[in-house]
């Protein structure tokens, strides 16, 4: 099935205190002790974790066989009592649940949280469904350790608090100026750079597009995004906002920057651009992005602002 971009996006409803949250991973395992440390992070702020035991299943470097991470992603959409789900992990795998998964056979859009290798999946709601999803903080990463999650933009976004906006604060940095609005696209650079030549290739015009990765050299983000570029997948992008791109150096005494490498392969877009928008792969406080909802970026050169223009859930 090829994914269409509807012109309108299904918000799903918004996460409150004493809510279940269920637990998958579609992709890699995890350690179990990380796991539980990010399930009692959640029982502190409200929310009661709800998961399968077989979600500490392993095979390879998978947790558990692919029949195992549909099967479980599909109940929790299909549980009355679950009204949102949160991704333990990343890591890889997500990719061989696009051949399987029926989302219009779900009635209604379930708060979907995740980044990494979960951007696959983010992309795929959105572009197929027309769902808002959600690119931030996960069980056994973010919620396991102290400071890893954004808890302003967590609510924001998904308890439909007061709309936020995000600049030095939240390490964003101008690039290219101007400014422009449009839906917020986007995830872990790696991930939209594989879905190219699949039926499930992204779905980027109109878009802001949001880019971000770790631990990759700064040839290898250049070649990337050239990748997307030749792809014609920036042809009609409003603007980018990229990552923290946490440890994407060459070497610590490289004689350029990741920003200048990255300027040089989008400044002929023409578009407003910024640098170090900590959600994903990140130092610290993983900020929480609605995907499908509308912002406005503007770049000056004395600052750089990515403000929400609505809410990403209803009532």
């Amino acid at each position: 099935m090829r994914p269409r971009a509807p012109l309108t996006r299904l918000k799903p409803r918004s996460l409150r205190a004493g809510d279940n949250i269920g637990i998958v991973a579609p992709a890699s395992y995890f350690k179990r002790e990380e796991f539980e440390a990010g399930c009692q992070a959640l029982h502190r702020l409200g929310y009661r974790p709800v998961f399968s035991e077989d979600i500490f299943a392993r095979d390879l470097y998978f947790a558990g066989p692919v029949e195992r991470r549909k099967r479980e992603l599909e109940e929790m959409f299909q549980r009355a009592d679950v009204k949102a789900i949160l991704c333990a992990r990343g890591g890889y795998g997500s990719n061989y649940l696009l051949q399987e998964l029926e989302p219009m056979k779900i009635e209604h859009p379930k708060v979907l949280v995740g980044y990494s290798d979960i951007t696959t999946l983010l992309t795929y709601f959105s572009d197929v469904a027309g769902w808002v999803t959600f690119h931030g903080p996960m069980v056994a990463k973010d919620f396991a350790i102290s400071d890893g999650v954004d808890l302003v933009s967590w609510r924001a976004a998904l308890e439909g608090k007061e709309l936020t906006s995000f600049g030095l604060d939240s390490g964003l940095k101008p690039l290219c100026q101007g400014s422009a609005e449009g839906l917020l696209y986007g995830g872990c650079l790696s991930m939209l750079v594989a879905s190219l030549g699949t039926p499930y290739e992204i779905h980027s015009q109109g878009t802001i597009l949001f880019m971000e990765d770790v631990a990759t050299k700064p040839f290898q983000i250049d070649r990337m995004l050239m990748q997307l570029k030749l792809a014609g997948k920036l042809a009609g992008v409003r603007g980018i906002v990229f990552g923290e791109m946490l440890d994407c150096v060459q070497a610590p005494n490289q004689g350029y920057t990741l920003e200048e490498v990255m300027v040089r392969v989008v400044q002929d877009l023409q578009v407003p651009t910024a640098y170090g928008l900590r959600s994903g792969h990140v130092s610290r406080q993983n900020i929480t992005l609605p995907i499908g909802a509308r912002v406005r970026l503007t770049v000056q050169s004395s600052g750089a602002t990515l403000e929400m223009l609505e809410p990403a859930t209803v009532a």
